[in-house]
């Protein structure tokens, strides 16, 4: 035991409280979430059988009402027709989905083997489903009717019996499929045995339609052969069914196409062959028609809505409680609620009857002439339902023995169906598990919605191993990036990465991903006056005591009085080539390396470092392993399998310095990759944290960028930007060609300082687009992040991200076509809905100068010319001004300008209200605005965690024209200044004063500016405004920066910076270690090949400069927008300065012409009275071009709402999933940890 160890166990004795950060710690069981997830999954499974209930009634009552005898519809072959229909609904449904597919998708032909095979099995389960539905199970009784469906299971059941042998070692698993070919063999007996008795007592009774019966259900069993083709060693089989896989849109469209055309004949034939006349279906009666729509709309949606929520059921992860045994309950709760109906009714009957009159056969005979004309269309229904069973002979003669043979031969069917699924309670289903991946069939069965749900799912999900990715361990690597980060924002980022060390230990019993944390520090090294070598400055200072405090805290997390104290073992320190590195191992094991950067040494900046670690993880810790094992003489085809497969498994999150985040938030990001291989990235909830009113603004802007924005990219498309604050990219798309190899080119023109540096997210996202790989967005995967709390830095962020947006859009767009070719979730719809949302967003000055130009016609009583004059004077001023005065001058007099034109917002609601009541009437302005408010009201209700969010939304719409006015204007004629705007200056990052000279501090904002009041402990109070922020004093330590020892130089060898470190981290003990020589010699590479730094020269820079001046003035995105104008435009030379707001002025100037000629050219409304109803005669006048912005945007928001409900339920259904999943996988890991530490305990006992 070393010094250190001794005085820290003698300390632990009276100093053994602690000061420890209050974050939020989600492993924590919560007993409301427990609760709500019972309450979603028990709502779920209710829906799956009420639906089911109504989906499988509907169907025999309208087999009923075709029956010759029934009276609630007297046109027949009209009840046959839609009964065909309802057979052929998920077979037009498939239809239309697998076209869509292959118009805006990519598709692959299949085999003329595989075509072949699919038209002959699809024939025959189609030719078995119309004549069991249409021709015989009219003739039969409601309750065999029922029952009969659940035979379709036969060969299924005879398949897994086969399977079980052939596959040897699951023989345990063959009993329940054996016993269900008996059970089914047997009912099939008894059914049989039963009419063979009826019609041999009672010699009136049809013995084709129990042929026809089976007959069908034995070719309706076919349909599930797909399920066990792998099991079998046939070549034919295999080869098919991964055909069928690879090319599953054509063989949609081939089976829909045979379907409905093999029940189309059949349901024709047997209309003439049975003598009814197909020209009645001309002349139908009222009754008729609502009995039949009614039935044919009641089953289409029950069973359509039953599919789906037995989809979400199965998602959820809910198999068992939510899908299985709802669906085997079915059939019996229908048959139970016809024999109530009929029960019901026999006693009324009896009661009301003489008691010699009191028998079934009287009953019977009373229903059978019974006049039912009087009675209502539902009345009729059930009539015809009970007389399907008093038309028996061998019912209404009380026959003990039929009776009880077609019962037993009904329970047997049941049973049978039970065993032959039984299966599905043991599946181990993937959270979110993809559809294709669950069920065999893209469709459903509409005659068989229960039966074909159960039967439908992949019976090697739990009896076959899964080769593919789902299952196997994945490899994150997490990547942040630090600059200038405070103490307050580097304890977030490092309290995830610990808290995530403790969630996924590195040897852990769940075994499905693993985690290694890097940060790479920018800039970490200085020079310090009158000492030797290289130091660190005080960032990295701060950061390593940051790493200390955590480090403490997660390794003391036994908060007892008396307690072992934990040994804390030694880290690592390295020098390496780029400067040094840190290597920490965390209290679970896992490994944190910081890399501290010396500029002089190596490429600075955010995107150079991703580039650092992508070389770094990919290339050498990924690639050079494999090429060392190629040198070794290992097998090329191994090799390269293997690397695909890890390249597959390999993830890179991507992080901020600042970033805070749950461990919850990273395993719902894995969850997307793991499941989707054409996914490449994915992005989470951003949530920006500070104070003030522009956190304020911010907090709502990202809430209605992700609501609907990023929902509707992610349903229609793809999302276009994944943020670099907290992403997680797939390390195959990012090796691809042209990603990664392209986003480590140095920009070299003006145009690349745009689009490469200004916004490195949005450029890398666009570059694994266009290779064909899917951004995608989840929205239960919450992250939070500094924003900008002050108006000028809020300004030169945004001054960053507008052009490299544009830049970056108009680049996707301008590739169009060959991206929407090489990328199967880029559709030709999708680029049109981008262009639009392009168009509204260069167009957005000139909207809110015609929205400020409504309420200066309103309030001031002066033309709309008028209006529209001054209402675009201020903006052309401003853009004057810009052109004219240093950055700081444009920004103060932004901020000025906001606070008027917030004023002046105010007056436009109310001019947009008043004008409503003043004319008691709508106007396409009011309802254009109230519209606006009920979907972000709705949006916010769906999202009731964030729903607080909607009051900022009044500190939004009254910034709207700084945010999309003179933010505009500001961005564009700056786009020549490439800095970074945040965090620019080196501030300290502890205040002036020491936390233990000051006794008092108060800070006070005021419109984005700061005024700090301070008395230090010689009572001096000192008043100080600043324009910059200030770094709150109860986030920063309470020690004082430690001065650099005058000794170190002499009294050691190693680096300064080393010595610095380790003085700094005496708690933390740090081990110099050297750096192995070929990673040393890797990194020489890199840093000669991509990551030298970059050159002083005074000369490039003033060349930059006015390159960038020129690309402002002169050829601004002239190669972007080149490819969306004539040859003959694109040879002038384009100012697009002049030319992005000349788009403007001319959408201003056409409104003041229109406006100017007055009602000849615009477009007449009828007046809407505030009561509801429309005024006759009088109008309300509009111009074109504005019920042109009116409509489209209208639609625009309308697609996102749409795409944000659909996106909304996938995520509520992944969120439920997750914690579901979690919950029961923490559960069997502690068992299991029990089980282990029993055993150990009686092995040493």
């Amino acid at each position: 035991m070393n010094n250190f160890e001794k005085m820290r166990e003698r300390s632990e004795a009276w100093d053994s409280c602690r000061e420890v950060p209050i974050f939020e710690d989600e492993q924590r069981p919560r007993k409301l979430r427990t609760c709500i997830q019972f309450l979603i999954c028990s709502f779920t499974g209710l829906m799956v059988f009420v639906l089911g209930f109504f989906s499988k009634s509907s169907l025999l009552l309208l087999i009923i009402v075709a029956n010759e005898n029934s009276t609630a519809v007297s046109t027949k072959p009209y009840a046959l027709l839609f009964l065909g229909c309802v057979l052929v609904t998920p077979s037009v449904l498939s239809l239309i989905k697998s076209l869509w597919k292959i118009i805006f998708k990519d598709s692959k032909m299949p085999r003329m083997p595989t075509v072949l095979w699919v038209v002959f099995t699809e024939f025959f389960v189609a030719l078995g489903t119309a004549v069991l539905t249409i021709v015989a199970m009219p003739k039969f009784d409601i309750l065999t009717n029922v029952m009969m469906l659940n035979s379709v299971a036969i060969l299924s059941a005879v398949l897994q019996v086969a399977g079980n042998i052939v596959m040897k070692e699951r023989i345990r698993f063959i009993t329940t499929s054996i016993f269900a070919v008996i059970f089914i063999t047997l009912g099939y007996s008894l059914f049989v045995a039963g009419y063979c008795v009826e019609a041999a007592k009672y010699g009136s009774i049809p013995i084709t339609p129990v042929g026809l019966a089976i007959a069908g259900t034995l070719c309706v069993s076919l349909n599930w052969w797909e399920n066990y083709s792998m099991l079998f060693k046939s070549h034919f089989l295999q080869s098919v069914s991964e055909d069928i896989k690879r090319s599953r849109n054509i063989v949609c469209i081939v089976s829909s196409f045979v379907r409905i055309g093999v029940i189309a004949s059949v349901l024709g034939a047997y209309v003439i062959l049975s003598g009814q006349q197909w020209s009645s279906v001309l002349s139908v009666s009222q009754q008729t028609k609502t009995v039949v729509l009614s039935l044919f709309a009641v089953q289409v949606i029950s069973t359509s809505l039953c599919h789906w929520f037995a989809l979400v059921a199965c998602k959820m992860h809910a198999v068992r409680r939510s899908f299985v045994i709802p669906m085997w309950m079915v059939s019996p709760a229908v048959l139970v609620g016809f024999l109530i109906t009929f029960i019901s009714h026999f006693q009324s009957f009896v009661s009301s009857s003489s008691t010699a009159g009191r028998s079934v056969t009287a009953y019977c005979e009373t229903m059978v002439k019974t006049s039912t004309s009087q009675l209502d269309a539902y009345s009729q229904l059930i009539m015809d339902a009970r007389r399907t069973l008093c038309s028996r002979s061998s019912f209404m003669e009380g026959n003990i023995l039929v009776q009880g043979l077609l019962g037993s031969s009904l329970a047997c069917w049941w049973i049978g169906l039970v065993l032959c699924t039984i299966y599905t309670c043991f599946l181990k289903v993937h959270r979110i598990e993809r559809t294709r991946d669950l069920f065999v069939r893209r469709h459903y069965e509409a005659a068989f919605i229960d039966q074909s749900m159960l039967l439908n799912m992949r019976f090697e999900i739990h009896f076959c191993n899964r080769t593919h990715s789902d299952y196997e361990t994945m490899t994150v690597f997490l990547c942040a990036t630090m600059w200038h980060e405070t103490y307050a924002e580097m304890m977030k980022i490092i309290l995830s990465l610990f808290r995530l060390d403790s969630f996924r230990p590195r040897r852990n019993p769940y075994n499905d991903v693993s985690f290694e944390f890097h940060i790479y520090f920018d800039d970490a090294f200085q020079d310090v006056e009158k000492r030797k070598g290289r130091h660190v400055n005080e960032y990295a200072e701060t950061l390593l005591v940051v790493i200390k405090e955590v480090y403490m805290i997660f390794s003391k997390e036994n908060s007892g009085v008396f307690k072992k104290m934990t040994r804390v073992p030694s880290q690592e320190i390295i020098q390496t080539p780029y400067g040094g590195r840190l290597r920490y191992t965390l209290p679970h094991g896992n490994i944190l390396n910081v890399h501290l950067k010396d500029k002089n040494l190596i490429r600075n900046k955010k995107r150079w470092s991703q580039i650092m670690y992508l070389y770094y993880l990919l290339g050498w810790k990924l690639k050079h392993k494999y090429f060392l094992r190629y040198k070794h003489g290992q097998k090329k085809a191994t090799l390269e399998k293997n690397l695909m497969k890890e390249k597959r498994n390999m993830c890179i999150l991507a992080l901020d310095g600042d970033v805070d985040f749950q461990p919850s938030a990273v395993m719902l990001l894995i969850d997307r990759l793991r499941l989707y291989p054409e996914v490449g990235a994915v992005c989470g909830r951003i949530h920006p944290t500070g104070t003030g009113p522009m956190v304020w603004y911010q907090k709502f802007e990202y809430a209605v960028g992700h609501w609907l924005q990023k929902s509707a990219e992610h349903v229609f498309g793809s999302v276009l930007c994944s943020p670099g604050c907290f992403s997680l990219f797939r390390a195959e798309a990012l090796m691809g060609d042209n990603v990664m190899k392209k986003y480590a080119t140095k920009a070299t023109e003006a145009a690349h300082y745009i689009q490469y540096d200004q916004g490195e997210d949005r450029w890398l996202c666009t570059l694994l687009l266009q290779q064909g790989w899917r951004v995608e967005y989840n929205a239960a995967s919450n992250s939070y992040t500094n924003a900008p709390q002050d108006f000028k830095e809020f300004y030169n962020q945004r001054r960053r991200w507008g052009p490299s947006t544009m830049a970056n859009t108009l680049d996707l767009l301008g590739t169009g076509s060959l991206t929407s070719q090489r990328n199967k979730s880029i559709s030709k719809p999708y680029m049109i809905y981008q262009t639009i949302s392009m168009a509204g967003s260069i167009l957005g000055p000139a909207t809110i100068c015609l929205m400020i130009a409504g309420s200066f016609s309103f309030v001031f009583d002066v033309t709309p010319s008028t209006s529209l004059a001054l209402a675009s004077l201020p903006p052309a001023i401003y853009l004057v001004l810009c052109y004219n005065l240093k950055i700081d001058t444009q920004i103060t007099v932004a901020a000025v300008m906001s606070i008027l034109y917030a004023f002046l917002m105010t007056a436009t609601i109310l001019s947009v209200i008043g004008e409503m009541v003043v004319n008691d009437t709508f106007t396409p302005s009011g309802l254009f605005f109230i519209s606006i408010v009920l979907i972000y009201v709705t949006t916010a209700l769906l999202h009731p965690q964030e729903f607080h969010l909607i009051i900022y939304g009044i500190v939004y719409v009254l910034s709207i024209p700084s945010g999309y006015l003179l933010l505009t204007i500001y961005s564009i004629v700056n786009m020549n200044n490439v800095s970074w705007g945040t965090r620019e200056t080196a501030k300290s990052i502890f205040s002036d004063t020491s936390t233990n000279d000051r006794k008092y501090e108060w800070n006070c904002r005021c419109c984005s500016w700061n005024v700090r009041i301070q008395m230090d402990n010689d009572d001096t109070v000192t008043m100080n405004p600043q324009g910059h922020h200030i770094i709150p004093s109860e986030t920063q330590p309470s020690e004082k920066r430690l001065p650099i020892q005058d000794g170190w130089e002499e009294e050691s060898s190693e680096p300064c910076w080393i010595s610095q470190l380790k003085e700094k981290s005496c708690e933390l003990p740090l081990i110099e270690m050297t750096l192995d020589d070929d990673e040393a010699e890797f990194w020489r590479d890199l840093q000669e090949r991509y990551l030298k730094p970059m050159s002083e020269d005074n000369k490039e820079k003033e060349k930059i400069a006015a390159d960038l001046k020129d690309l402002r003035n002169n050829a601004e995105l002239h190669r972007k927008f080149q490819c969306l104008m004539p040859d003959s435009v694109s040879a002038v030379p384009f100012q697009v300065t002049i030319v992005f707001f000349m788009f403007n002025a001319l959408w201003l100037g056409a409104t003041f012409f229109l406006q100017a000629i007055g009602q000849s050219v615009s477009i007449p409304i009828p007046k809407l009275k505030t009561e509801g109803h429309v005024e006759p005669g009088q109008y309300i006048y509009i111009d074109p071009i504005q019920l042109m912005f009116l409509l489209g945007f209208s639609f625009l928001l309308l697609i996102q709402f749409v795409a944000m409900l659909w996106h909304r339920l996938q995520t509520f259904i992944h969120y439920v999933s997750y914690h579901e999943t979690e919950a029961k996988a923490a559960t069997k890991a502690c068992s299991e940890s029990m089980e282990e530490l029993m055993k150990e305990n009686r092995n040493f006992l």
